[in-house]
């Protein structure tokens, strides 16, 4: 199951309804569980079995919880920014502003950026994915703090593409 599926599916149960959801294959277990009342994902633990235990009453098992709460602040209000391009994350993870701790942001609230240029990295799973820029224009605001946890679809750029 890959990256993708797994978002699908994290949507598809957050707007479903649904309370849990467990999900087992043959390598994967899967645990997405949700708020009814406000519809916000809870927590999602992923749990991958290693491909082949050398010791099989030893197996080492890799557990990798995420918890998103995302509070209302964070979400920019519709009415003062309709005439702005709004970039959301594509994926859970951590949000970097920068490609490693001793190098500079990739871009600031004034900057410029073409369509394509980076403007941040998630990391989700030890790995870092970088999130590029689908409009050209001038960064307004950054939504979301340095090192903060995002979840799908959740806002982190505003973008004037004027």
């Amino acid at each position: 199951m890959d990256l993708k599926e797994i978002q699908n599916l994290i949507k598809f149960v957050a707007n479903s309804g649904v309370a849990e959801v467990k999900l087992e294959m043959d390598d994967v277990k899967i645990t997405i569980r949700t708020t009814l009342e406000t519809n916000v994902t809870e927590a999602t633990y992923v749990q991958q079995l290693p491909a082949q235990a050398a010791l099989p009453q030893a197996t080492p098992q890799v557990t990798a919880p995420v918890v998103v709460n995302v509070p209302a602040e964070t979400q920019a209000p519709a009415a003062d920014n309709s005439k702005y391009v709004t970039i959301k994350s594509p994926i859970i993870g951590t949000f970097y502003r920068k490609p490693s701790p001793d190098k500079p942001v990739f871009t600031e609230v004034g900057s410029t950026v073409a369509k394509g240029d980076v403007l941040c990295v998630i990391e989700a799973m030890k790995l870092f994915n970088e999130i590029e820029s689908e409009v050209s224009g001038k960064i307004v605001k950054i939504l979301v703090d340095d090192m903060s946890p995002v979840e799908f679809d959740q806002p982190l750029f505003l973008v004037d593409p004027s």
